[in-house]
């Protein structure tokens, strides 16, 4: 494909956001108008970032980004930053444009259908009155796609745009990009949601700070690159024995002396000369190693008890009653559509004032949170983890925080500064120092690399203390014991 076939070119880009942190160095692909494509590599490799280059938020330190003439741009975020969280749905969505909208409220009304989340005939004038801080987590991930799509823009930049959806949300909007038109360029974990509508892979080379350009269905191109990584490994393993043997070879040499010693010499030449040619395995391939997460001593038989949960309908709170019992070893899923209350039922166990609950004396509360926002953005990493640490021991604290792929620069970096999915492995490699007797997990594979899902799985599966799950991923749920399931939209409200 030449560049004039282009609407999107890289051509030799470099960007780093420091001088440690390189990011793209002389980085070339091009994208056609109408391509969809996933734009794939490891948390924090810097996929966000090439969308910030695209979108002009940031600027390239070298080489050029071309767009065709008049080329409109529109992000779907991840998250709602706080201080949009007070806007009303109506100033949210005017905020979207640069200039003053006349129509803005027939607009609103077609974006909120295309994104399923349009209220009745009734409702409309109060939905838009509504603070955006009022929505459920899946309600505002609607919110923040439709804020992208309400522009209707000749490039469309999703960043892990399923995040929060239920079933539902994400059937609609794979149908949606099925029939769009223009060109869509999507980070997402999400396998089988990408495989349905992508036509190939933008892959982020961290080795080389470059991005390699494939053809091909989601599934088709994964496959082609974990091939080519399995040969990588093998020949490494090859070249490995090999230049163990040599080194033999050259301890022995060396000590006969004489003319041995000049062909020790030759093979250590030789030995460098292989090691120049062993490949680095791309570290986006690396996974996070199998961990537990251990409870306290003397956890309660009973260690919850619902009477009731607060559910909201109609845009209202109404009082349920329920009869849960979690006991130390149980696993509850909690399940419901978006804006039933869901992730504030959560919020409110783990902060011990949920309607009707009691959580037995001395029980350690391990939470989740999909946003993060129970993390110390502030603080490091380094720090972060040694306060979370029952018994302080500094090397312990290392190994498990490398275990998530968590060492070295990173350990200085701000939590505030992560990617969206380390700091999802900072949360979790927080809860494994904090040995909590109770495990609330609020849709704990947003924003994780599809490759640490089943490990994660795994140790939620053995937890050994009791534990209370919100998911929408069914794959990931169907690896983990459930012993009882909660489903909030069956609950009839109390009668005052």
């Amino acid at each position: 494909m030449s560049q004039r076939d282009g609407l999107i070119v890289f051509k030799d880009v470099s960007f780093e956001h420091d001088a440690t942190k390189p990011i793209l160095v002389e980085a070339n692909f091009v994208v056609r108008r109408g391509a969809k494509f996933t734009l794939m590599g490891q948390n924090g490799a810097g996929k966000s970032t090439i969308f910030g280059l695209i979108n002009g938020t940031l600027h390239v330190d070298e080489g050029n980004i071309n767009l065709q003439p008049r080329t409109t741009i529109a992000t779907a975020r991840q998250i709602i930053p706080r201080d949009e969280l007070e806007q009303t749905v109506r100033e949210f969505f005017e905020n979207c444009f640069t200039e003053k909208i006349y129509d803005i409220d027939p607009r609103i009304d077609k974006v909120l259908e295309v994104v399923n989340l349009a209220p009745k005939d009734e409702q409309k004038e109060a939905f838009k009155d509504r603070i955006i801080g009022s929505f459920s987590g899946g309600q505002q991930a609607r919110l923040l796609l439709a804020s992208a799509l309400i522009q209707e823009p000749d490039v469309l930049l999703l960043d892990e745009p399923t995040n929060n959806l239920d079933v539902e949300g994400i059937a609609h909007l794979t149908e949606f990009l099925k029939e769009y038109k223009k060109t869509v360029l999507v980070i997402s974990h999400d396998a089988d949601f990408l495989n349905s509508f992508t036509q190939g892979v933008l892959y982020l080379n961290t080795q080389r700070r470059v991005v390699e350009q494939y053809n091909g269905n989601y599934h088709k191109v994964l496959a082609e690159i974990t091939a080519q990584v399995e040969k990588e490994k093998r020949d490494n393993a090859r070249l490995n024995k090999q230049i163990q043997a040599d080194k033999d070879k050259i301890n022995y040499f060396a000590a006969k002396g004489g003319k041995m010693r000049l062909v020790a010499k030759k093979m250590r030449n030789e030995i460098e000369e292989a090691e120049d040619n062993k490949i680095d395995v791309r570290q986006e391939d690396k996974t996070i190693r199998p961990f537990t997460i251990e409870p306290h001593d003397s956890i309660p038989l009973e260690v919850v008890k619902l009477s009731s949960v607060q559910v909201i309908r109609n845009h209202e709170a109404k009082e349920a009653a329920c009869d849960v019992v979690l006991k130390r070893g149980s696993h509850l899923r909690i399940v419901g559509p978006n804006g039933i209350g869901k992730t504030t039922l959560l919020e409110q166990l783990a902060g011990g004032h949920a309607t009707g609950e009691h959580v037995a004396d001395g029980v350690r509360i391990g939470y989740y949170r999909q946003d993060f926002s129970n993390l110390d953005f502030d603080s490091t990493v380094y720090d972060t983890l040694m306060k979370s640490m029952r018994e302080k021991y500094e090397e312990k604290m290392r190994s498990v925080a490398a275990g998530f792929l968590l060492r070295g620069e990173i350990m200085k970096n701000k939590v505030g500064s992560l990617s969206e999915g380390q700091k999802g492995l900072v949360a979790f490699a927080k809860l494994t120092m904090e040995e909590p007797g109770l495990l609330i997990l609020d849709e704990p594979t947003n924003h994780i690399n599809f490759r640490h899902i089943p490990v994660i799985a795994q140790a939620l599966d053995e937890y050994k203390g009791a534990m209370i799950l919100v998911s929408h991923v069914p794959d990931f749920v169907e690896q983990i014991r459930i012993d009882e399931t909660l489903d909030l939209a069956k609950l009839k409200p109390l009668k005052k």
